[in-house]
């Protein structure tokens, strides 16, 4: 029996309090840039896109300014849509293809689909390639009144206006290897308890919401990735990361109970995507366009299906 060494921060069994946050603060580096690589597709955009600023994250000596891409020709008349990436910062084809998306296809939905999209919800953990924010709140469970996180609670605002005339949301993700090995574990230990290993399934799968899964809208989204990047298989157990599997590829969570970005609107299409950039089968630009395939045919079928 292999067990797992204690997280090194913290003591086994005590929840996390100002110092050990402090501690693990301490330890998170700057690794990429939001400037560069988000900030700059967006001012890129600016010709063809409206863009907002929603909202600014001020964690000294950092500041970050969150914008939100929206069609230049919106009109009250048509369905809505909105594609939010990096609430999970480290997620980064959640991020690239979000970005992706509105440089090569959005404009396919002019006319047809106002588009919202929010592509890097979290900057401080997309530079520091990390889950949380620097208060040691994961965002992705933080789509509550009040929020304990501020990209959660900027979201929230931005989107409270249209949120019943939303059509479709599709939340971008990845499961990745440091699931596992980095995020699971500090969970654990943040929260006092121990740490179960679960393992990492390897390839494409979506969330659903328990509440209302909309089975044909999911597998419509599956049948489109898998023609770019491999769907993950069930374990042994039919599960994926501990959940039964509703149909190939596909879980459900109580989306709305959990605090999920995936529940913030009433929009009838919800669904939370989860690509794998660590399997031998995936590249990077692979991962991108899986999180683009899934966009599109998320949007394709609603509006088929409106």
């Amino acid at each position: 029996m292999t067990v797992a060494a204690p997280y090194p921060i913290g003591t086994p069994g005590q929840p996390w309090g100002e110092a050990e946050k402090a501690q693990w603060r301490s330890r998170q580096r700057r690794q990429r840039s939001y400037e560069a690589d988000v900030l700059g597709a967006v001012e890129r955009l600016r010709a063809r896109f409206d863009v907002v600023e929603y909202g600014r994250l001020d964690y000294p000596p950092d500041h970050y300014p969150l914008y939100a891409v929206r069609s230049r020709d919106w009109r009250a008349a048509l369905p809505a849509v909105l594609v939010t990436g990096g609430v999970h910062g480290y997620e980064t084809s959640g991020v690239h293809g979000a970005l992706q998306f509105l440089e090569h296809e959005a404009a396919d939905y002019a006319g047809r689909a106002n588009l919202l999209v929010a592509p890097c919800v979290s900057p401080w953990a997309y530079e520091r390639i990390h889950r949380w924010n620097p208060h040691a709140v994961d965002p992705n469970r933080s789509f509550r009144d009040p929020s304990p996180a501020q990209e959660s609670a900027a979201l929230m605002r931005l989107v409270a206006p249209l949120r019943e005339r939303f059509l479709v949301h599709i939340d971008l993700h990845e499961t990745t290897d440091s699931d596992e090995s980095e995020f699971r574990p500090a969970l654990a230990a943040r929260d006092g308890k121990p740490f179960e290993p679960d393992g990492i399934p390897d390839g494409f799968y979506l969330v659903g919401d328990s509440e209302d899964p909309q089975p044909e809208f999911q597998q419509a989204i599956i049948a489109a990735v898998e023609q770019v990047t491999h769907i993950a298989p069930a374990d042994a157990d039919g599960k994926i990361i501990g959940t039964p599997v509703a149909a190939p590829g596909v879980i459900h969570y109580p989306v709305r109970k959990l605090g999920l970005c995936a529940g913030l609107t009433g929009a009838r299409y919800r669904t939370t995507t989860e690509v794998y950039p660590d399997s031998p089968h995936a590249t990077p630009a692979q991962c991108n366009a899986a999180q683009v395939a899934a966009v599109r045919a998320a949007i394709d079928y609603a509006l088929a299906h409106r």
